[in-house]
């Protein structure tokens, strides 16, 4: 059996502190705008800093490259953690970020493509963003360009007819190239995905539509990459189900309790982000041997 490779430990500890402070700056930027989705932002803040910093050939030098990888959040509500993480990547001053859902910012509420640095795809409305992320690869396939197209996509859209009918396209033309990764917290803004329209078995329904399907812990990178290890030697489509925690990292958040309507007051700001703070220096004593980021 060949041997996963796995993240160095350097490079992991990076990685985890660049989730904690893009998720510091999620709670900052909700919090100055007093509108978001917070809870559903936080799930996906350790997918977005493993993709932007691991996995995705992209960098702000190279943002028009024809050759580039494409990335697609089909949440489009869970945009402050795409933000925070493109900031930090360097796409833009971070300081953009708190003016996120001001009436002509550059930082909008759902992702706007050719409006802000970065984003290759517009989003909003729930269960279209595979569908364009097929035309995406397709569209490589046909220029001869093999970058790869990321999606990210939430649990409660996969209730979506429009996520299967492109979920059988991929299939059908093999697009390899083709890396889906759902957010697969379990709960949806009317309440829990098994209750409203259960999704399970997820990962049987994809294989039969022809991906290749591997299982990972959302707040683990090391997981996350040994995943995509699992499904990157195939000719097929290939998914990532990620499971995750609504409001990871926050413990008021993760309980349920708060939800995207709740204003996220200055109080629970400075809860949230002392929490952070403890988070973080949790995990540099978990890394021994690592040092903090500048």
């Amino acid at each position: 059996m060949t041997e996963i490779p796995r993240i160095p430990e350097t490079d992991l500890l990076r990685l985890e502190q660049r989730a904690i402070n893009v998720r510091k700056d999620v709670v900052r930027m909700i919090g100055v705008a007093r509108s978001g989705h917070l809870v559903s932002s936080l799930s996906i803040v350790d997918i977005l800093t493993w993709l932007y910093w691991r996995v995705l050939r992209v960098s702000p030098e190279d943002e028009s490259s024809s050759a580039r990888d494409r990335f697609v959040l089909s949440k489009g509500h869970g945009c402050p953690a795409l933000y925070a993480t493109l900031a930090d990547r360097g796409f833009f001053r971070r300081e953009e970020l708190w003016s996120y859902r001001r009436l002509g910012a550059m930082l909008q509420g759902h992702p706007v493509a050719n409006r802000t640095p970065g984003i290759d795809a517009s989003s909003g409305s729930l269960g279209m963003g595979l569908g364009i992320a097929v035309g995406m690869a397709l569209a490589g396939r046909m220029s001869g360009s093999p970058y790869r197209v990321a999606c990210l996509a939430g649990d409660g859209e996969m209730q979506e007819g429009a996520m299967w009918e492109a979920a059988m396209a991929a299939g059908h033309f093999r697009l390899s190239r083709i890396l889906l990764v759902i957010d697969r917290n379990h709960v949806q803004m009317e309440g829990k995905t098994e209750d409203i329209m259960g999704l399970e078995p997820l990962d049987e329904k994809l294989r039969a539509f022809g991906w290749r399907v591997a299982h990972a812990d959302g707040h683990s990178m090391q997981s996350l990459q040994q995943a995509l290890a699992e499904i990157d030697s195939s000719d097929a489509p290939g998914a990532v189900i990620a499971k995750t925690i609504p409001g990871h990292g926050v413990s008021f958040l993760e309980n349920g309790s708060f939800r995207g309507k709740d204003v996220l007051n200055r109080q629970r700001v400075e809860m949230a982000l002392r929490e952070l703070e403890v988070l973080e220096q949790e995990t540099l004593r978990s890394h021994p041997s690592g040092e903090a980021l500048s």
